[in-house]
């Protein structure tokens, strides 16, 4: 499921608070998480052509067995455009098991 309107709304929020302009494009990064290798690397093969999200990583997480593709996209984060690009690329994952868990936005040093 992907974040709701008022988490998203709350985390730009302390974004912008924090001093990042959230106005100029930044490479923020879309969390899918899967249980199965198989099926992160099918939505990875899927997304990974996608002219939206060129840019990805497949990690493990060494706790739960968790396989996460990490899909970066290079945006300027608004609030409307993040719930868009959350639930498109859900939508995509949800055909090979896959589920999103949020975004992040790494500040430029």
């Amino acid at each position: 499921m992907h974040a709701s309107d008022n988490e998203n709304a709350q985390l730009l929020a302390e974004i912008a608070a924090a001093g990042i302009d959230l106005n100029l494009l930044h490479d923020v990064d879309f969390y899918i998480l899967f249980e199965q290798k198989a099926e992160a690397e099918k939505f990875a093969s899927v997304i990974i052509n996608d002219e939206l999200a060129p840019e990805l990583e497949l990690v493990q997480c060494d706790d739960t067995g968790i396989w996460e593709v990490i899909t970066r996209v290079k945006m300027v984060p608004e609030h409307t455009l993040l719930g868009q690009t959350e639930q498109y690329l859900e939508s995509i994952a949800n055909s090979y098991n896959g589920y999103g868990d949020g975004w992040g936005l790494m500040a430029d040093d």
